[in-house]
């Protein structure tokens, strides 16, 4: 066994009192009380090695190559990363991140995991995807599980899956699992994000119905208006109450009607779910003159609404609750920083995530 480097430098004055042995046979002399310090596995590792009949104290730090110690050993010394030291730990990351793990050092671990899923690529994805299963990195797990989503094709393509394909079962079952959990999550971020558009759609067009009635009437466009023009969001209603007024087989068969008919008649009874005005007949400070207003509240009061209409009235009231908010909000100067974030966010459905 050959002395390949010490670290007296690093505590003058103190005679290192410990040989750390690598792999490859190379030996490395410490301090003791700075690796005890430091660690509570090498700790104990040192007073077992003292109980023998050497005068010498050696441990051995197997399984990674003699750079990989020299530099872990540093970094002990040290006890932090310092800025001079990101160099170190990216030669080393994955190599420090199992040292780190196996000997119980929460700092070091953290910043090699930190090092590791900031340069990871998709042809080293599925081993450092196994490497956070063996040393519980969570962050580097959840890191590869999502590169190999996004990028399955270059996955494929590593030795690392050609290998796990060959002699890992478990570990290929695991990725593919992974991969489905994503493709469901997207999936379910989509539907949720589809359903939470229909939502705003209907309650711009409670609020539509609301301005065509009013009191000052709509003064928006006519709806023989060009149709290649923007148009205004009561464009549509009205063109669909035009019809619903003329509409031949709805007056051949009262109940009736057409799909354009039916649909009429589902917007006019949600409006009156949503409606909380008195009827025109009615004392009250905000009459509304929607038609069939009060002839469908009238007939919830005698008739209760099923669970799935009333939880649609509860989303479309939701929708347009909010709508108003982010109207007022575009109002308010809101810092660039924060509109990025917010669109950031919105964009990559986490406000699906936090339902």
């Amino acid at each position: 066994m050959t002395q390949w480097a010490d670290l007296d430098a690093l505590r003058p004055g103190v005679a290192a009192d410990v040989q750390v042995v690598t792999s490859d046979g190379k030996s490395i002399a410490a301090h003791s009380f700075v690796l005890g310090t430091a660690s509570p596995v090498l700790e104990r590792m040192i007073e077992r090695a003292r109980r023998g009949w050497n005068a010498e104290c050696t441990i051995r730090v197997l399984g990674v190559s003699s750079d990989a110690v020299f530099a872990f050993l540093q970094l002990l010394y040290a006890s932090r990363v310092t800025p001079e030291d990101e160099e170190v730990v990216t030669a080393h990351g994955p190599q420090l991140l199992a040292l780190s793990h196996a000997y119980r050092i929460g700092w070091l671990k953290r910043a090699a995991e930190a090092s590791v899923t900031a340069r990871l690529t998709p042809e080293h994805a599925v081993d450092m995807l196994k490497l956070a299963r063996l040393c519980d990195a969570p962050r580097l797990y959840l890191r590869c599980a999502r590169l190999a989503a996004k990028d399955f094709a270059a996955v494929e393509r590593s030795e690392g899956w050609r290998f796990a394909r060959r002699h890992d079962a478990a570990l290929e079952l695991e990725i593919l699992q992974l991969l489905e959990d994503a493709d469901q999550r997207r999936e379910r971020w989509a539907r949720e994000r589809a359903s939470r558009e229909a939502y705003r759609q209907l309650g711009e067009a409670m609020d539509s119905l609301e301005h065509i009635f009013s009191d000052d009437g709509c003064s928006c466009a006519d709806a023989d208006a060009d149709a290649d023009t923007d148009a205004p969001p009561c464009r549509g209603l009205r063109l669909l109450m035009r019809h619903y007024a003329t509409c031949g087989a709805r007056k051949a068969a009262p109940g009736g009607g057409c799909t354009r008919c039916k649909r009429m008649v589902q917007l006019f009874r949600l409006h009156a779910s949503v409606c909380d005005r008195a009827a025109p007949h009615d004392d009250g400070d905000r009459p509304c003159r929607v038609p069939l207003c009060s002839h469908f509240k009238g007939k919830m009061r005698a008739e209760k609404a099923d669970k799935t209409w009333r939880l649609l009235v509860k989303k479309v009231t939701r929708a347009r609750a909010m709508s108003r908010l982010a109207a007022g909000r575009e109002r308010e100067v809101v810092p660039e920083v924060v509109a990025a974030s917010w669109a950031r966010y919105s964009s990559s459905g986490g406000a699906a995530r936090l339902r």
